[in-house]
Order: C-alpha cells, then sequence, then structure tokens
C-alpha cells in the first residue's frame, strides 16, 4: 500500500481524494490546506491521518511516500520541487509549471532523485481514446493529409463569473494553459512532435468583477485560442480552443487521409470524459460508428467521468512505483506540452510562425 499525500482540495476533492480511496493499492495519508482549519475539517471528512497547513510539514511525515499536487498553476513548480528534493514520488495536475524552464527543471529533477513523476494526462486512459490511437497505429487513415481539432467549452461563457487566477496570465490563467496543456499532449501522443506552430489568442470577455473588491477588472488571458501546427511529419493540424462558446459538439478530432476518415467526438456538455465515441469511413462510405471494445471500457464508472480516467492515471503510476521503472507520461511529457504552449504565447505576441526545437536538444540529452 502507498501512503499518499493529496495537496489541493479543489479538483482534489472532487477527483483526487476519491480515485485514491478507490484505487486498491493507495491509502490517503495526510491532506494540505493553507488553512489549517479547513485541513482539520477536510481530513476528518475523509478520514485521512493527518492534516497540514505546508508543504515542508506534509514532505516530513513517514507515512508519505508520495504526493499529488492539484493546486493552480502558479503553485506547481515550487511544491513539485519540495516533493521532489524530498525523494517522494509525484502525480502532477497540468499545466506542468509556468514556464518549460522550470518544468524541465522538475523532471531532471525527479531524474536525479530517482522518483517515479507523472502528470495527470488524462486522455491517454479514456476508453474511445485508447481506441482512436489504436486505429490510427494501425494505419485505418492511411497518409494523413489533414488533422482537425475543436474543444469548445462554455465553463467562461458567463460574463459574470468572478474574475480569479484563471484570469491573471503570471498565475497561468486561461484556455491555453486549462485545455491546451492537455491537447499538446494528445497531439504528441497521437500524431508525434510539431516541427513548427502558429497561434492567435483572444479574449471575449475582457473584464470581470474581482469578489474580494467589487471592482472591475482586466482579464489578462485568453479564452479563445486558434492554433495551426506543423507536424514533424508535415501533417498539417488545425487546432481552435474556447471556453466561452455554446456548442453541441464540445470535443472533437477529425483525422483525413488518403484511405479513410477518422473520428473522434464527445457532444457531453457537462463531463469532459465520458461520452466519447468513435467514428470511421473509408473514401466515399458514409461514416458509422466504431464500437469500442469491451477490453478498453472502464471497469467502473463514476457520475465524474474525470475519476474513472484518474484511477488508470493511478494505475499507471504505482505499477512505475511497484517496479521502480519510468513511465508515460512522465515529466518529460509534461515539458513538452509547457514548451509547446511557451512558443505559442511567443507566436501570439510576435504573430508569427515559431520553430518548435526537439525534445532532447531542449533537454540538453544529445
Amino acid at each position: 500500500m502507498i501512503g499518499v499525500a493529496v495537496v489541493g482540495t479543489g479538483f482534489g476533492q472532487k477527483v483526487h481524494i476519491p480515485g485514491f480511496k478507490a484505487h486498491p493499492q493507495t491509502e490517503i495519508v495526510a491532506v494540505y490546506h493553507r488553512d489549517i482549519d479547513k485541513a482539520k475539517a477536510i481530513a476528518e471528512t475523509y478520514n485521512i491521518p493527518h492534516a497540514c497547513k505546508s508543504i515542508i510539514d506534509i514532505v516530513n511525515l513517514k507515512d508519505v511516500q508520495a504526493v499529488s499536487i492539484s493546486t493552480p498553476p502558479f503553485l506547481h513548480y515550487e511544491m513539485a520541487k519540495t516533493v521532489l528534493e524530498a525523494g517522494k514520488h509525484l502525480l502532477l495536475e497540468k499545466p506542468t509549471t509556468l514556464n518549460a524552464d522550470e518544468a524541465k527543471e522538475l523532471y531532471q529533477l525527479a531524474q536525479q532523485k530517482g522518483v517515479i513523476a507523472t502528470l495527470d494526462f488524462e486522455f491517454r486512459f479514456v476508453p474511445g481514446w485508447l481506441l482512436f490511437s489504436e486505429l490510427l497505429s494501425q494505419g485505418y487513415v492511411g497518409e494523413k493529409r489533414l488533422i482537425k481539432i475543436d474543444w469548445l467549452g462554455s465553463s467562461r461563457a458567463d460574463a459574470s463569473r468572478p474574475w480569479n487566477w484563471y484570469s491573471r496570465k503570471d498565475q497561468g490563467g486561461g484556455a491555453l494553459g486549462s485545455l491546451g496543456s492537455h491537447a499538446f499532449d494528445y497531439i504528441t501522443w497521437l500524431f508525434g512532435s510539431v516541427r513548427t506552430l502558429n497561434a492567435h489568442f483572444t479574449t471575449a470577455i475582457p473584464t470581470r468583477i474581482d469578489p474580494t473588491t467589487g471592482k472591475t477588472r482586466q482579464v489578462e488571458t485568453d479564452d479563445t485560442c486558434m492554433l495551426m501546427l506543423e507536424l514533424a511529419d508535415g501533417t498539417p493540424c488545425q487546432v481552435c480552443i474556447s471556453s466561452v462558446v455554446h456548442a453541441e459538439r464540445t470535443h472533437w478530432l477529425e483525422v483525413y487521409g488518403d484511405r479513410a476518415t477518422l473520428v473522434l467526438g464527445s457532444k457531453n456538455q457537462k463531463d469532459y470524459i465520458h461520452g466519447f465515441s468513435v467514428s470511421g469511413s473509408e473514401i466515399g462510405k458514409p461514416l458509422s460508428e466504431i464500437e469500442i471494445p469491451n477490453r478498453l471500457i472502464f471497469p467502473k464508472n463514476y457520475a465524474d467521468g474525470r475519476i474513472s480516467a484518474f484511477i488508470r492515471v493511478v494505475d499507471r503510476w504505482v505499477e512505475g512505483i511497484d517496479k521502480g521503472e519510468a513511465i508515460v507520461p512522465s515529466l518529460r511529457e509534461g515539458v513538452y506540452s509547457q514548451l509547446l504552449m511557451d512558443l505559442a504565447h511567443e507566436s501570439n505576441n510576435t504573430s508569427s510562425w515559431v520553430d518548435v526545437p526537439d525534445l532532447s536538444d531542449f533537454l540538453g540529452e544529445r
């Protein structure tokens, strides 16, 4: 049994705590909140032995072998660094950090300490996505000619939703940080590395009310991102991400090849894990759904689909910890996702195409 500390009690309470409690090889032994009274209340609610108000207190507990972090992005680097320096295994929410240099440092630190560190890149473990990946690797579409991705949601569409860290550029807010970090990871997983990219960001709701002052504040971050990528194999990829639109098709991937078309999509407005189906069509034939095999289906469904996917992330993490072997996704994949986000910001700021360095070169591995 692996003793886990949960750091971050928003997403942590919704997904991490129920996920770890459901997993047969993890036991939650500590919880962190900067307000010790809140930490104690959460610990009491979930029957967790230790409540802490500092990361140092967390990593100093002998029962803690591993730590999950689901705090806002601007806290990731310092917290994760403390965890890794203490020789604890790490499960980190995305985006990895605020910039690729911080992510690189964490990756190299994990390597030095010999610990297993992973990112919660959930889509790699979702049934429909696994089938989509298998069909692509089997050459279903033939030679890829075009990839189109739309990820459209309304989480920030309400202009009365208050100003918070999500509105701050220096704290990792915005649609790109929230959703683009996932998108860049699954693009790399499914299609390979990126050669060059072009990005354009917009903000549909430029101001929001700061609940701490009652005053209007400027939103510094994007709520819609338009991205054009050229993959290493030359395939063009178009990506549209928005958090301020009401769309029927919430998350859609289309791959067009010289032999066939393959589509992965979900219309589920309330749960970004459940509801994905896969469809395909050979040239000149109608699009038809492809059944997801039972071997890929979640063994248990939760009302919140994120828990089902998270448990599979934990499965991979625990396997790596037990065997002492590196896993994928690791902080290495987190570095690449963060690097692509950094370059997207650079492209938006300069209104130009930006070349993407090879990850091994960026990490100084050759």
